[in-house]
């Protein structure tokens, strides 16, 4: 079978499987198709020119589709360049033999959109993957009725594109509820996360350690240094822990990653006069390992955000840690409580936080014992080897 898979936000394209859409294109490539990736020239995590792509590391045809790139998230030139982007994809699908099947991340709209006029005209098979949901997320960012309304056009666009699939793949059961909603084809809907490259991430444990003293607890955060993500929460609680005394131990926050509010961020921890160390972005390898040394990670999630069941968590079930959670999401708010591998805290509750750092920190047995159960929970829910395995069956029974 010839598919086209066809993403704009993949991960660096370096020889490694890390990101999902290259990992479903390799494991199809194994099986005996043609497969083909078709994705930007521009690389949104640091908001430059992609990086050019180890071709020959991978067995799938990779394509870059030029975009003209943007700098902020929220902006309009963000929207003309995914306009731009998609308008390139649908050219060169004219001019490239016809696919059996386009498989599609969503977002971006524009390319997704014209991705599902090509498929309905050509008798392609169209599928769906829903890593975000558009324009719900802008409108959790801006807070403004008024300039909420200017999205209402990008609605139309999802529910096209979600009523075009004959089957409905997401990274979480929320976002396929959200696309069957408005498909009338009675499709198959199929939840399956993000999730984590197994292998990758155990060959990395043990290889780099987060340096520390004896008497130091280490708490890790990683992902982006940003607006969504509550880290003043997190040095909220840690300064209110150092009011109470009540711990032999203190405890270090440890930041991977990086991101426009990383020099806020920083003076805020020096102001409260908390133990914090930020790391920057790492190599995946590198990252997999310095969380693996650490015991405790935290996912601290402002209130009202749209996302679901995203990268981070499945990093922190693999490194077989306890988590601290504040993210409103009900179905890993669920996950949580189900294998018993973390505490949910009220979203932007300090005293929460706190009172759960405490708990985690001062009794290693139920450190452990949430460990074991974090490990379970990446075994059975977000490792690749096993979980990517029900899309490209699925896709192979279409």
């Amino acid at each position: 079978m010839r598919i086209i898979i066809i993403a704009n936000f993949t991960l660096q394209l370096n020889g490694e499987r890390v990101g999902r859409f290259i990992d479903i294109a390799e494991m199809f490539s194994e099986r005996g198709h043609d497969v083909e990736l078709i994705t930007t020239d521009f690389y949104h995590d640091t908001k430059s020119p992609r990086p050019t792509p180890y071709y020959d590391s991978y067995k799938t045809k990779i394509t870059l589709c030029h975009e003209p790139g943007y700098e902020r998230n929220v902006s309009v030139r963000r929207m003309l360049s995914h306009f731009v982007w998609g308008r390139n994809v649908l050219r060169y699908l004219r001019n490239v033999e016809k696919p059996d099947l386009i498989y599609c991340a969503v977002p971006s709209l524009t390319a997704a959109k014209l991705a599902a006029k090509y498929c309905r005209r050509n008798g392609v098979k169209y599928v769906t993957d829903v890593q975000d949901l558009w324009p719900e997320a802008f409108c959790m960012s801006i807070h403004n009725k008024l300039i909420q309304k200017m999205f209402l056009p990008m609605q139309q666009y999802a529910n096209y594109i979600y009523s075009s699939a004959d089957l409905a793949v997401a990274v979480s059961e929320t976002y396929v509820k959200r696309t069957l909603k408005v498909n009338r084809k009675n499709v198959e809907g199929l939840s399956v996360y993000l999730g984590n490259n197994g292998a990758l991430f155990e060959s990395a444990i043990g290889k780099y350690k987060v340096g520390r003293t004896d008497n130091e607890i280490l708490l890790c955060y990683v992902g982006g240094l940003k607006d969504s993500y509550d880290i003043p929460c997190v040095i909220d609680a840690l300064a209110l822990i150092k009011t109470k005394k009540q711990l032999l131990h203190e405890i270090r926050l440890i930041l991977i990653g990086d991101g426009p509010f990383r020099a806020r961020f920083e003076q805020y921890a020096k102001e409260k006069k908390v133990l914090c160390t930020f790391l920057g972005n790492r190599p995946y390898i590198e990252m997999a390992s310095l969380l693996s040394s650490c015991d405790i990670c935290i996912n601290p999630i402002v209130k009202g955000s749209a996302a679901s069941i995203i990268n981070k968590v499945g990093d922190y079930a693999f490194a077989g840690l306890p988590v601290i959670n504040t993210q409103e999401c009900a179905e890993y708010r669920a996950l949580i409580d189900e294998y018993q591998c973390g505490i949910n805290c009220d979203c932007g509750c300090t005293e929460q936080v706190a009172d759960a750092l405490l708990l985690l920190a001062g009794n290693s047995s139920i450190r452990l014992e949430m460990g074991i159960n974090s490990r379970r929970l990446a075994r059975d829910k977000f490792d690749r080897r096993i979980t990517y395995l029900r899309i490209i069956e699925a896709i192979e029974n279409l």
